[in-house]
């Protein structure tokens, strides 16, 4: 560990627990963290970490500059392919079928959606898996983040050729079109998501949702109470019988959470429990 990286980890062991964060969240993402802390810290003229804590002491609002820098974004299209796999063999035609026995759309959430990878890759799921067998069943998504750069690159929706190497071949030749080396969604695919500046800890959208992602946020970086309490919140607005998916490694306090089971742990899926 260098010396610059040694006195980054200390002064996050002592800045995150004060945001209600979780310090073992960021271990293996702290650099990412570190170089825009840095980068900050050259901005303001402060000489290293322990004058940016004096900082933030003498100046609140800058906790809230600092949080925006914690904000961490890996993303791509059909990340954890088992998890896609069980939604798209287990999840989706029950719900689908539900949905459209009830006369209704299928509604389904995307919390902390960075730039698009997971909704759009819903949208793919829908568009291939589902319509074709169940015509004119609408999906209607909604997709939220706080970052409103990376809400600006979801609506762009064009995708480094890394982003999209899980995407099924003939749907990417299909659905994306290759613009200045990257791969850029068709435009009928965009129509079906719609994105909004949200930060799960203040505010969400109103449910019910028979479908939720909120992968590798809320468990991975928050606190343990503040993460109940937006977990709380989430499954206040699944539909019974919906389902609300969470990245793999993620913890969740499904025993502290009314009507909720677990669905399939290895893949960290949880159900609402019909009433």
């Amino acid at each position: 560990m260098s010396r610059n990286d040694n006195e980054c980890v200390k002064f996050l062991q002592w800045a995150l627990p004060r945001m209600q964060m979780r310090w073992t969240g960021f271990r293996k993402v702290r650099r990412q963290v570190c170089r825009r802390i840095e980068k900050r810290m050259m901005e303001l003229g402060l000489s290293g970490y322990h004058a940016y804590g004096n900082y933030l002491d003498s100046n609140p609002d800058e906790w809230e500059v600092l949080d925006t820098m914690t904000h961490i974004s890996i993303s791509r299209f059909f990340r954890d392919q088992n998890s896609w796999e069980i939604l798209q063999r287990e999840l989706l035609p029950q719900l689908a079928l539900r949905a459209k026995k009830e006369n209704r759309p299928l509604r389904c959430w995307s919390a902390a959606c960075a730039s698009g990878e997971e909704p759009y890759s819903m949208v793919l799921l829908w568009y291939y898996h589902v319509l074709p067998n169940l015509p004119g069943l609408q999906l209607q998504l909604l997709a939220t983040d706080a970052d409103e750069h990376m809400l600006e690159r979801a609506r762009k929706a064009c995708y480094p050729e890394g982003n999209v190497k899980h995407c099924p071949g003939e749907w990417l030749e299909k659905s994306f079109i290759q613009q200045d080396g990257k791969y850029c969604l068709k435009s009928p695919f965009l129509d079906n998501v719609e994105f909004l500046k949200q930060d799960i800890r203040k505010e969400m959208p109103d449910g019910p949702f028979d479908l939720v992602f909120c992968k590798n946020l809320a468990g991975m970086y928050f606190n343990e109470d503040l993460a109940l309490r937006v977990f709380e919140k989430i499954c206040g607005r699944i539909r019974p019988g919906g389902f609300l998916l969470l990245g793999n490694h993620e913890p969740f306090p499904v025993n502290k959470l009314n009507r909720m089971e677990v669905f399939n742990r290895g893949q960290n899926i949880y159900r609402k429990i019909d009433e």
